[in-house]
């Protein structure tokens, strides 16, 4: 059994949402301040059609991590639970939500791909097993309070329902933009050289940009400590905020440390360009113990394996 009679049944899941068309990026259109509540508008109406109820499902926070929209989602009954998971399973939720984000967003067409996650579980793989789903979502309990925003969000949708009148006085937080250069890396002859030169262990170092060999070898010997230097980079990296770590995390999960800690590299270095240097990556590795990877990224090792 799921849960006894006296405990409310609770659970939570991940809705992940891309647009195939080229021309509308809803992370995009999500980080605009104008265009935000009517993307809220268009995924509450939606949610409340898949389960027949305005409160049927509580978005917890909607992150931004391109080219995803990936809502967070907070279940309190089962049978409400069940509506949704049939709605998405006969694709009314994607068609309701590419009609209303149409009106809202006053665009001709919105097609969507959606993805549906319960911790490390992919749920489209086993929709005709509705049980199966329900006891997926149920084990996965919220790890969070709704969002100030969202919260924000939800009081302006209510407004907007009971006032019909389009008002953008709300004041949100945008998500971190990401700027995506078409390499990755900098070319290693490309306009100005990073600047100057930074102290390590007493030793003078070039301050070159992150090259695809750091890259690799960072991803390899840095393990589960990834996290940890993410968040350090994120005091100088927008792109890296803590919703971007916890969505890759996620994102990741079965592909395991190595491809986590690559993915979170690679944001910092697509973010920061010509900015993306080996000494902000140094510092952050000094910041959480990570010495021995320090000294590998710069050569110090001489051969030996960094353990």
């Amino acid at each position: 059994k799921m849960a006894g009679s006296s405990t409310p049944w609770i659970g939570s899941a991940y809705l992940f949402l891309q647009s195939t068309s080229k021309t509308v990026v809803l992370p995009s259109l999500y980080e605009s301040s104008e265009k935000k509540p009517s993307v809220f508008r268009a995924l509450k109406l939606a949610l409340a059609d898949s389960t027949g109820s305005v409160n049927g499902v509580d978005m917890l926070k909607v992150h931004c991590s391109h080219p995803h929209l990936i809502v967070q989602l907070k279940f309190c009954r089962q049978e409400n639970c069940r509506r949704f998971l049939r709605s998405y399973r006969e694709g009314l939720l994607q068609k309701s939500l590419q009609g209303h984000l149409q009106l809202s967003l006053a665009m001709t067409t919105v097609p969507l791909e959606m993805e549906l996650k319960a911790g490390s579980e992919h749920l489209d793989n086993m929709l005709k097993d509705e049980d199966r789903c329900l006891e997926c979502i149920y084990r996965e309990k919220p790890d969070r309070l709704r969002d100030e925003e969202i919260t924000k969000l939800e009081e302006l949708f209510k407004s907007l329902t009971v006032h019909q009148s389009s008002n953008n006085n709300v004041a949100v937080k945008d998500c971190a933009p990401l700027k995506s250069p078409s390499l990755p890396y900098p070319s290693p002859g490309s306009s100005l050289p990073p600047q100057g030169t930074f102290i390590f262990q007493g030793q003078q170092f070039d301050n070159r940009t992150i090259t695809p060999d750091d890259h690799q070898k960072f991803a390899k010997l840095v393990s589960k400590k990834w996290k940890q230097v993410g968040r350090s980079l994120q005091n100088s990296c927008r792109a890296l905020r803590d919703p971007v770590i916890d969505n890759l995390a996620l994102e990741y999960d079965r592909e395991g440390l190595y491809e986590q800690a690559y993915q979170m590299l690679l944001r910092f270095i697509q973010s920061e360009g010509k900015k993306a240097t080996i000494a902000r990556l140094i510092a952050a590795l000094e910041e959480n113990g990570l010495i021995s990877l320090a000294e590998e990224l710069l050569g110090l090792h001489s051969n030996e394996d960094c353990s």
